[in-house]
């Protein structure tokens, strides 16, 4: 939840949200749904067994893996969710090039999207 309202709070989308996620118990309950509700997200759960819609989520944890925390000991949990924090924020999203964006980081397509 907290990644779930950084996002929301840095991005400010005007429109309703789609939110994926997999059939955990915690996506089908109430406090989910009131809190996709109140931050105007809609969700979005597959059918079991539908791997192809967790086909981008699996291709980053596998990326994160490989390029930042193989072999790897993090001290504390801090110091991890610091490292992962930096991976995503400082690399993945704004210098690593994507061979789906056409070969630019996410957020090069997103300002020439705009």
């Amino acid at each position: 939840l907290d990644a779930l309202l950084m996002a929301l709070w840095r991005r400010k989308p005007s429109g309703r949200v789609l939110v994926h996620s997999d059939q955990g118990s915690q996506y089908g309950s109430d406090d989910w749904r009131r809190f996709c509700q109140s931050h105007n997200l809609e969700p979005s759960m597959s059918r079991r067994g539908n791997c192809w819609d967790n086909a981008v989520a699996e291709s980053f944890f596998s990326s994160l893996k490989k390029e930042r925390i193989r072999k790897r000991i993090y001290k504390t949990r801090d110091l991890a969710r610091s490292d992962v924090f930096d991976y995503i924020e400082a690399f993945y999203n704004r210098t690593r090039r994507h061979s789906h964006l056409g070969g630019i980081s996410p957020e090069a397509f997103e300002r020439a999207s705009a």
